[in-house]
């Protein structure tokens, strides 16, 4: 009985992944037709790919159920995966990282490793599917009906949890899109208290702004996006700067999603030991008035901001001079390293 539940079960997966991503692509038809495009289909053909990619995943994951329809569809499901890994890969080997939009709005990362991977488990639970329903056909008949009920159930209450975190991260994301619409003049005034935060840190833990100010030297945070492309060249000179700074200054990397991939992002730029922290949404940006990436706030040794935000490399390697203080900006190594 475990190999017919592990065939049900592999089979209401499928279901479950195929719903949400229908259902998530015919609620924002104008956000999958602009995922489409990018993933290479031309335009013309752009919006009617919006509604016949969903309705072909939404008959999926009905037809994966039934046992007679069981093997035809977790086959389908597998070319449908085959044909999106394999552009997914050809748009990462040329350099281009469109948002993925596969459960619709609530989806809007890029595409990366992460999504190979989960393209790689899917396409193994489908085979499953389809393996497990030729050889077993009489599933879920041939299970008791409390067993292939209750599995049902679990698989529906996890669907449903999956849709609802989707949903949350969409409204978050529109909730700091409409504050940082809304926050006035870009920065705060020098002079403010600088807002506390406690941000994760790729090291794993939490680093709040009384951790990085307790040594009396100023601080710099970098904020950054990690598919900002000057943000990725700045960040190649950071450590040179803390290493030379190190007296005067401390530096701290602030980015926005995923803490693993910001791990990977410090380690592709060689950040060292520089102190590289996470926002799950926008929460630090929003509290120090910063709009855009790479963005640098100066707060001083006394936890206030010591200058007006920098917006690009040249005004924040400004502000790191302004940390240094006067006689610091006459030593010529500093200012060869403030050039551009």
């Amino acid at each position: 009985m475990l190999i017919e539940c592990g065939v049900w079960f592999s089979r209401l997966a499928v279901a479950g992944v195929f719903g949400l991503s229908a259902i998530g692509k015919l609620a924002d038809r104008v956000a999958t037709a602009e995922a489409a495009r990018e993933f290479g289909v031309p335009i013309r053909w752009s919006a009617a790919v919006a509604i016949l990619l969903p309705v072909s995943e939404g008959v999926i994951a009905v037809a994966v159920l039934p046992a007679p329809t069981a093997v035809a569809a977790a086959g389908a499901a597998i070319v449908l995966l085959v044909v999106l890994t394999a552009a997914v890969l050809r748009l990462l080997a040329a350099g281009s990282r469109p948002a993925c939009a596969c459960f619709g709005a609530a989806s809007a990362e890029p595409i990366g490793g992460a999504t190979v991977t989960r393209n790689g488990v899917l396409l193994l639970v489908a085979a499953v599917a389809a393996t497990g329903s030729a050889l077993r056909p009489g599933v879920p008949g041939d299970l008791p009906v409390p067993t292939w009920a209750g599995l049902a159930v679990i698989a529906v209450l996890a669907t449903w949890q999956v849709w609802t975190q989707g949903r949350v991260a969409m409204l978050r994301r529109q909730v700091d899109r409409l504050a940082l619409a809304d926050l006035g003049r870009e920065g705060l005034p020098p002079g403010a208290a600088a807002p506390e935060f406690e941000l994760a840190d790729t090291h794993g833990g939490r680093v709040a702004l009384a951790d990085l100010v307790a040594d009396g030297r100023s601080l710099l945070l970098v904020f950054v996006h990690a598919e900002c492309d000057i943000c990725a060249v700045l960040a190649r000179e950071l450590p040179r700067w803390q290493a030379r700074r190190s007296g005067a200054l401390t530096i701290a990397v602030v980015g926005n999603g995923d803490v693993e991939s910001y791990a990977a992002w410090a380690r592709a730029h060689d950040l060292g030991d520089l102190r590289v922290l996470v926002q799950q949404g926008n929460e630090a940006a929003l509290r120090y008035r910063v709009r855009g990436t790479p963005s640098g706030v100066l707060v001083g040794p006394d936890g206030r901001i010591a200058a007006a935000v920098g917006r690009g490399p040249m005004a924040i390697r400004e502000l790191m001079i302004t940390a240094d203080g006067p006689a610091r900006r006459r030593d010529p190594g500093l200012e060869r390293s403030s050039r551009p």
